[in-house]
């Protein structure tokens, strides 16, 4: 099934089936005869995720596709039948390419989605235009860099480890809604203003989207073994940017720094008063931050 949405801005929604009885709803955004850039989000999150105005903005110089996670928004969601490891998701991402009939795409990927590009650029490299990472950890396995030293790295904000205890309890509508408001209000960091009912409105929609308040963790207990992989990040020759984001709680400075640096073809770019969320007030620079480094690789 497919259908467009906005005739103003031309906007396509399908499915697409992927490995192991999946189907991926997929959105598309733009021009495809524009460069494809392929949008990969973060554990447990649809492509909502991912803002509108934000792919909009992309959307002027790409031809856009974002889509839901396998057991997210509108995709199948049959982990405890069928259970797959996390490195799965990598592969999603390629079928998703084959069935739109893409060869080569810019790839952007945030948190989780920053760790499956990894695992693009040592196993589909010829798939990739260039890659994007952002809010994202060095996959496993790397080689020791005596600069940043892996047992130095700083976790989680206490503040996330405290509201990710309670991730699984049992919440009404109203109260699950002040509890993502609440995470959000901590992933977006301390610098960008925090508007709640921005995210409140997200987080409504994503509801709609999906169809229940119930919150994903499937990523969560997928098998996570087979990516202690990092070593091989030494070999990649895409052209990578690294964005860092000063305010993440999830994986702060110099998070980013040590990615970059295990990658031989990486640029480390900073995006003042970013955190783990996309508010509007950091879609500009973002936006500008990601087309200028596609912009040299198309």
């Amino acid at each position: 099934m497919t259908r467009v949405t906005d005739p103003e801005s031309p906007r396509h929604e399908t499915f697409v089936d992927v490995a192991d009885g999946y189907r991926l709803w997929v959105q598309t955004t733009g021009d495809p005869e524009r460069p494809a850039l392929l949008l990969v989000m973060g554990a447990n999150a649809s492509l909502l995720s991912w803002p509108d105005e934000l792919v909009e903005l992309l959307s002027r110089d790409h031809f856009v596709v974002r889509y839901d996670h396998r057991d997210t928004g509108r995709s199948t969601h049959a982990f405890t039948e069928r259970p797959y490891p996390i490195r799965a998701l990598a592969d999603d991402a390629i079928a998703i390419l084959d069935a739109l009939r893409i060869p080569r795409a810019h790839v952007v990927g945030m948190s989780m989605g920053g760790t499956l590009v990894q695992l693009l650029l040592l196993d589909h490299p010829d798939r990739l235009l260039s890659a994007t990472i952002l809010g994202s950890a060095l996959i496993g396995g790397a080689a020791p860099d005596p600069d940043i030293k892996d047992e130095d790295l700083p976790g989680p904000d206490p503040r996330l480890l405290a509201l990710w205890a309670e991730l699984g309890q049992e919440r009404d509508a109203e109260a699950e809604l002040r509890w993502r408001v609440a995470h959000w209000r901590v992933l977006n960091g301390d610098v960008l203003p925090f508007d709640p009912e921005e995210f409140a409105d997200l987080e409504r929609r994503i509801a709609a989207h999906s169809g229940t308040w119930h919150s994903p963790a499937a990523h969560a207990l997928a098998d996570q073994s087979g990516m202690e992989r990092g070593a091989e990040l030494a070999k990649v020759s895409v052209p990578t940017l690294v964005i860092d984001a000063p305010e993440d709680p999830i994986t702060p400075p110099p998070h980013a720094a040590r990615l970059a640096r295990a990658i031989p073809t990486a640029t480390l770019v900073t995006v003042p008063g970013l955190g783990h969320a996309l508010p509007r007030a950091v879609v500009p620079s973002l936006a500008t931050t990601i087309t200028d480094h596609t912009g040299r690789r198309s």
